[in-house]
């Protein structure tokens, strides 16, 4: 059984796998429970894939806010309540005096909490707001990041633990960028948009660096299409607004939302 689920997925998802499926037959089974840690869309997907295969199974999702990219998982057998149940998540509210404050983005917040020991699948969505952050955590590490978290790169900050319900929710900005291509290769846009030349787009790609709706992907002539989100490792994400019509010289039109 287990080969026929590896080959609907990459070989590097295989140790995800095989965890997503002890959740689902443990609750499917064994009539246990399991409240996961907080899982990427790519994650979600293999999750649901699964839970939806054994009739005796369901799955709640919270991530904090209906738009979450990154959500906690309920696996439980399919008679028990989920909606009744606890998701165990808290806000994490950091903020600061000091003016530079403003200026930090997304990358300087995760590094921050990173750097306290805490692994990534304790930590959701982080929302980069005008005056501050609100970090969706999961509840146990709360405290913890509340006493520990004294600065982000190199200011001061304060924090304060909030309900679930306290969450303010940030608007994602996109940089949108206008290319003509010749192909809809990946490697061809990504390079475009990264200002890397081919030969050097080539080697996060093969290294499986590069993830594709949230797959690894180390195809380089993989072919994107409208919707598709890029996210290539030490150099960002980026989104494929719309493909459009060809230029007079057979190229193509495409506008990209790169996440900033």
């Amino acid at each position: 059984m287990k080969n026929e689920i590896y080959g609907h997925f990459h070989p590097d998802e295989r140790q995800f796998v095989d965890k997503a499926l002890e959740w689902v037959t443990g609750a499917g089974e064994y009539h246990e429970s399991k409240l996961t840690e907080f899982l990427d869309p790519r994650q979600g997907f293999i999750l649901q894939t699964l839970v939806n295969r054994h009739p005796d199974v369901s799955v709640r999702w919270e991530g904090g806010s209906a738009e979450a990219e990154r959500k906690r998982a309920l696996v439980a057998p399919d008679y028990l309540d989920l909606e009744a149940e606890d998701m165990e998540l808290k806000v994490l509210a950091i903020s600061s005096g000091e003016q530079k404050f403003l200026a930090l983005e997304h990358g300087d917040y995760m590094g921050a909490i990173l750097g306290l020991g805490i692994k990534r699948g304790k930590i959701g969505d982080i929302h980069v707001l005008e005056d501050g952050c609100h970090v969706v955590v999961a509840a146990d590490i709360a405290d913890y990041l509340a006493m520990n978290l004294t600065g982000v790169h190199r200011m001061n900050v304060s924090t304060e633990v909030l309900p679930v319900s306290g969450l303010r929710s940030s608007q994602v900005k996109l940089e949108t960028i206008d290319l003509t291509v010749a192909s809809l290769r990946l490697d061809g846009i990504a390079a475009d948009v990264t200002r890397l030349s081919r030969s050097k787009i080539l080697a996060p790609i093969k290294a499986g660096r590069v993830r594709v709706n949230w797959k690894v992907e180390e195809d380089p002539s993989c072919g994107l299409k409208d919707g598709d989100m890029v996210s290539i490792q030490g150099f960002g994400r980026f989104k494929i607004l719309e493909i459009g019509s060809l230029t007079k010289k057979g190229r193509y039109r495409v506008q990209v939302g790169k996440f900033v």
